[in-house]
């Protein structure tokens, strides 16, 4: 057998091996977990979010914020939080205010 043949039956063995490893580390890891789990009670709905006495996110409502301010070209609106829109950025740009735009 030449020598690239060898060494290339060792590197299927090495991965192979490491393969092996990986498993078994994963299988001792997921035990630990499990224990942990079952030591405090905790169950896959809790880890998903889905408790049955967690309070509900944002104004609780459901209810879309009301705009604050309005694009008199488009009349789309928007309600002054997260990332501002395209058309205010341009026109902040432009030199305008955004209080210009206030509802």
């Amino acid at each position: 057998m030449k020598k690239s043949e060898e060494l290339q039956q060792k590197i299927r063995e090495l991965e192979q091996q490491a393969e092996e490893a990986r498993k078994e580390e994963l299988s001792e890891a997921v035990a630990q977990i499990r224990q942990i789990m079952a030591d405090n009670g905790i169950t896959i709905a809790d880890l998903d979010g889905r408790r049955s006495g967690r309070k509900p996110r944002g104004n609780g409502t459901g209810a879309k914020r009301p705009p604050k301010f309005r694009d008199p070209l488009t009349g789309n609106t928007w309600a002054g939080v997260g990332r501002a829109p395209k058309w205010i950025v341009e026109a902040e740009a432009a030199g305008k205010s955004r209080e210009e735009f206030r509802i």
